[in-house]
């Protein structure tokens, strides 16, 4: 494998992902193409060689652009997707074109050239799970975190694209011979992600001087990961997972949204409690756990980042030292989030 192709590359997984291969893998030539939408920023590639990374600006549903770049590569990775599940209850179409419809026409032409091709999905597809108090034995019992067995219940817009784009990848592999993984992962942070999420949301509040926001109750869990370890466990899927499975990456991180909140308040010097609740998101959530098991102990892989605390404060050092990358689009993502309530 000498060139790859990642879809999405100059937005946050996807631009850290990039990265990470530059960094480790020097053989490797990276085609990044990406419809440089609002979550798309060259400026998450500054520094790359251009002798080993090229930009291609433009969208996955074009039939003709990714077919003349597939016939060319080795390996497909496909981070690009609408990911931000307010926007998608606000219009879910732009989910249903590049998430669907999207993945339909990259799938066709790996088929066509007979082209590796891994699949990046959510944990948000299984739906959610019951908080751990409420679990029998309080947290001891089935169903306690999601596998890649687990049935799916999306519940929002954005979750049920992803989960449809899950689908045709399987039905690909089994009616065409696609030579696919799939990974489904769990939340996200790090360098590069947009302020409308909700780490970086809240850490650049604070740097603004805005009093962070928290939905209803903050009782909501996520399971946090670091996104350099996402990055190593995408890798190691793809040299060398299994064609046709289906891999869930997670860093044992759960954590409520309330927890998160007064945790990055403390580290930023700021009283606990110095930050307002807000009207919840609309069939939000309760829970989402990922079971590693397979991917450690079929791949090999383990997360460096096991301490979120440190992780949290490498996200809070890079958001304060890149005022520069963010600072621009703070008062609309603000004005956007105001307009609704949150």
């Amino acid at each position: 494998m000498k060139n790859i192709i990642v879809t999405g590359g100059a937005g946050f997984i996807g631009s850290n992902f990039v990265h990470y291969v530059v960094n480790n893998h020097p053989d490797i030539h990276v085609t990044i193409l990406d419809k440089l939408t609002y979550a798309g920023n060259k400026a998450n590639l500054a520094g790359l060689p251009a002798e080993r990374v090229e930009l291609v600006v433009g969208d996955i549903c074009d039939k003709e652009l990714v077919d003349r770049l597939v016939s060319k590569t080795d390996a497909v990775v496909h981070y690009a997707a609408e990911s931000h599940n307010d926007n998608s209850l606000i219009d879910p179409t732009p989910f249903i074109q590049t998430n669907i419809v999207g993945t339909s026409v990259l799938i066709s032409a790996c088929v066509k050239y007979d082209v590796r091709y891994h699949h990046i999905s959510t944990d948000e597809v299984y739906g959610d799970l019951p908080l751990r108090e409420d679990l029998p034995g309080h947290g001891e019992g089935v169903g306690e975190k999601f596998t890649p067995d687990a049935p799916y219940k999306p519940s929002s817009p954005y979750s049920s694209s992803k989960a449809s784009s899950d689908l045709l990848v399987r039905a690909w592999v089994r009616s065409f011979g696609l030579k696919a993984t799939i990974s489904n992962c769990s939340n996200n942070y790090g360098p590069y992600q947009h302020i409308e999420k909700f780490i970086p949301r809240q850490i650049t509040n604070i740097l603004s001087g805005i009093r962070p926001k928290l939905y209803g109750s903050g009782k909501n869990v996520r399971d946090w990961i670091h996104t350099n370890d996402h990055s190593r466990a995408v890798w190691k899927i793809l040299t060398e997972g299994k064609i046709g499975e289906t891999y869930l990456i997670g860093a044992d991180g759960e954590k409520n949204n309330k927890e998160v909140l007064e945790l990055i308040l403390e580290m930023m010097g700021q009283p606990s409690d110095a930050y307002d609740q807000v009207k919840d998101r609309p069939g939000h959530d309760l829970r989402y756990a990922i079971d590693a098991t397979k991917l450690r102990e079929e791949l090999g892989w383990k997360p460096e980042f096991t301490d979120f605390k440190s992780g949290l404060q490498h996200t809070i050092d890079w958001y304060t030292a890149h005022e520069d990358w963010w600072k621009a689009e703070k008062g609309a993502v603000e004005a956007k989030y105001a307009k609704n309530g949150q």
